[in-house]
């Protein structure tokens, strides 16, 4: 078996996930009111989303679930990416396009992680 993650902290695509995390809430806060609970809400569940299977991924045993986990991050990422261009075309997050790189970013991380744990995995 290959070597696990000891500690999803030190890794560089959860670290600019949370930070991404918090940058998103700072513009939801200037969203309209009655947002709040439609597209604000998925957005914030997306983001969360992304580094917390992250850590569910490396806390659970074997790289096969780690790689399941990270997949599904990959998934949330996307989902964001698609929620923050609708905010953005709605008029309500001029500054989507700061986050959306950064969400790029962060989707090519863990493809670059999955496809390097799977390698390992398959020695």
């Amino acid at each position: 078996m290959v070597e696990k993650i000891r500690d999803y902290k030190e890794l560089d695509v959860w670290q600019r996930s949370v930070n991404l995390a918090v940058s998103v809430y700072g513009i939801l806060q200037k969203f309209p009111l009655d947002e709040h609970f439609g597209l604000a809400d998925q957005i914030k569940r997306s983001v969360v989303s992304i580094a917390s299977n992250i850590a569910e991924g490396a806390g659970r045993q074997g790289n096969r679930e780690f790689i399941r986990f990270l997949s599904i991050a990959g998934g949330s990422a996307a989902e964001l990416e698609t929620q923050l261009i609708v905010a953005q075309k709605l008029g309500y997050a001029v500054e989507a396009e700061t986050l959306l790189g950064e969400t790029v970013v962060i989707r090519k991380q863990l493809n670059a992680l999955i496809k390097s744990l799977r390698v390992k995995y398959e020695k």
